[in-house]
């Protein structure tokens, strides 16, 4: 299966059959609006029996008509902009698109639960060049139920999308001029939530959550839970960050579990938990190896010429791609298992049914700062333990923990802040000050170690050692600036606890 993707930035407006277009040359910079005719779409929708993908803001069509005939997968990027991934025309849903979908359909067959055939008059608009700005349709809608005896319903809207590359900005300044011509921004994102909307069943609402610390702390996991699912499929794509922003998610969760575990049970909470750990340590096999690789190419880069010694830059550029084509393949194996399919039930039956205890439903004010501070006396035990130390490889073991320590104090206060505001804001500042710090020792940790192992294989092979012997001196060097700073960084956590929460 071969696929494209496109970003869609696009603005829907409510027409009626009167609606008439206003003369769009008055809006800033078209030159010209070129009438690009009528064309005929039909477009069957897949979803799941109880529309998973709808709840998520997902589209999966099979349309045939137009220019871009085919399947196609829309994945929301954020309000009015989406990823729309494209795939050849079959009978069955694409192996692939399935898979990008497959976190949120979970072995749940996917059904043609909607057809929408439209007529489409598409005008584009032009800058003096010539240049496309956007495309500018008038779309009269026909849905039909495929289900739940086949109810029907039709309407009339307009749709302002921009063109590849284009500035959001523009499509603002079209809306303008299409409210003052009496159109109004449509109340639903996408043809296929009004169709559901208006033929049978739309999508359960979410849960609205209270203002208790219970509610505060569901509402941040199910973002978190949301997170999740949305970079599954980045990652399948092998977007950029898009491994790291899912492992945060999972540490996110798995840290508010063990923080907050006055509001929820923790004897409910570990078993998910536990998974979540295990799924943040096998996405860390490729997100390490980036980050590592990117480390040391610049410390390679920095050197000048006279003292890279040997085939160094071949000998790193090996070493890079050999670890990440195993670790995307095994990041793959994992999103493809069964064991990550039964974590995301388990987590999603947690936050439909939450084992709430009873400080839950006490003022977020009076709970999650009492459970804040308890987190930085423990990172303030690891950090005092890591500083007596001699330096060498128990300090190093020490400043790690406190690493993570430090990790969990941050998401415990950037998960309070809609709560407890700019206290929470800058507590969280400076612990993250620490996190980085300790971080950046950490990885010096660890690339003095690949180093060392890539010293050894450069001797085997008859080629000097210098260059990795030098770098090495290097990362040595600025572990130990680091630990020479870290009391200075800590103080200002320390001294008062960051401010009051």
């Amino acid at each position: 299966m071969t696929a494209d993707t496109k970003r869609e930035v696009e603005r829907k407006y409510e027409a009626t059959p009167d609606s008439r277009l206003p003369d769009l040359t008055r809006v800033r910079g078209v030159s010209a609006v070129h009438d690009r005719g009528v064309t005929d779409l039909d477009a069957v929708y897949y979803d799941t029996a109880d529309l998973r993908l709808a709840a998520a803001g997902v589209t999966l069509r099979r349309r045939t008509g137009g220019a871009d005939a085919g399947w196609h997968l829309k994945l929301p990027v954020a309000p009015g902009t989406r990823d729309e991934i494209h795939a050849p025309l079959s009978d069955d849903v694409p192996a692939g698109l399935a898979a990008l979908v497959r976190a949120r359909t979970r072995g749940a067959e996917l059904l043609p639960l909607v057809r929408l055939r439209s007529s489409r008059d598409v005008r584009h608009l032009v800058d003096a060049r010539g240049t496309l700005l956007a495309e500018v349709s008038t779309d009269t809608v026909h849905a039909e139920r495929l289900t739940e005896g086949g109810r029907a319903a039709a309407w009339t809207e307009v749709e302002a999308e921009l063109a590849d590359d284009g500035d959001p900005a523009f499509l603002d300044a079209v809306g303008k001029r299409l409210r003052k011509a009496g159109l109004r921004p449509s109340r639903t994102p996408s043809k296929l939530a009004r169709a559901l909307a208006e033929t049978g069943t739309a999508p359960p609402p979410r849960p609205e959550a209270d203002r208790t610390a219970g509610g505060h702390l569901l509402r941040y996991l199910r973002e978190q839970a949301d997170q999740l699912l949305e970079q599954d499929a980045a990652v399948r794509r092998d977007l950029p960050d898009s491994v790291h922003r899912m492992r945060v998610a999972t540490r996110r969760m798995r840290s508010a579990f063990r923080t907050y575990r006055k509001v929820l049970d923790r004897s409910a909470t570990a078993p998910v938990a536990e998974e979540l750990k295990w799924l943040a340590a096998e996405l860390g096999t490729a997100r390490d190896q980036e980050v590592l690789a990117a480390r040391l190419r610049a410390r390679v880069d920095d050197l000048p010429d006279t003292l890279l010694l040997g085939p160094v830059s071949a000998r790193l550029v090996a070493w890079s791609a050999a670890g990440r084509a195993g670790a995307r393949e095994r990041t793959l194996a994992v999103l493809d298992s069964d064991r990550y399919l039964a974590l995301l039930d388990a987590l999603e039956a947690l936050l439909a049914d939450p084992p709430l205890r009873p400080a839950a439903a006490e003022a977020p004010g009076d709970v999650l700062p009492r459970a804040i501070l308890k987190d930085h006396d423990r990172l303030a035990t690891r950090v005092d333990r890591a500083l007596a130390l001699p330096a060498g490889h128990e300090r190093d073991l020490a400043l790690h923990a406190a690493r993570k320590a430090a990790k969990r104090v941050r998401y415990a206060a950037e998960a309070a802040r809609p709560a407890l505001g700019k206290p929470a804001k800058r507590f969280g500042k400076r612990v993250k000050a620490v996190q980085q710090l300790l971080g950046d020792h950490q990885d010096s940790v660890v690339a003095r170690d690949v180093l060392r192992k890539l010293a050894i294989q450069a001797h085997a092979s008859g080629e000097t050692a210098f260059t990795w012997g030098l770098l090495h001196g290097q990362e040595r060097a600025e572990a130990a600036q680091l630990e020479r700073e870290l009391p200075g960084v800590w103080a200002k956590v320390s001294d008062g606890k960051g401010g009051r929460l």
